[in-house]
């Protein structure tokens, strides 16, 4: 029981960590100069929903990867 804890507490820590690298990415790219910004309001509520999505998808990606890496295992034994 102590183990899933440990993966949720990482799973938890990767998602949060990926949404903060794509949030920084995101705000790199100046995206006000590619999009009319009428409501800033709503441009910073789609760059923080772009970088959740981002960041889930990168996250998701790495830990299947991860999961993936450590199920090689099986296939040797």
């Amino acid at each position: 029981m102590n183990l899933l804890g440990i993966q949720a507490l990482l799973t938890l820590i990767c998602y949060f960590f990926f949404i903060f690298i794509s949030f920084w990415a995101i705000q790199g790219i100046h995206l006000e100069r590619l999009i009319r910004v009428n409501n800033p309001n709503q441009f910073k509520t789609l760059i923080v929903l772009l970088s959740i999505g981002l960041g889930y998808l990168s996250s998701s990606f790495f830990l299947e990867l991860i999961n993936n890496i450590r199920n090689l295992g099986y296939l040797l034994k």
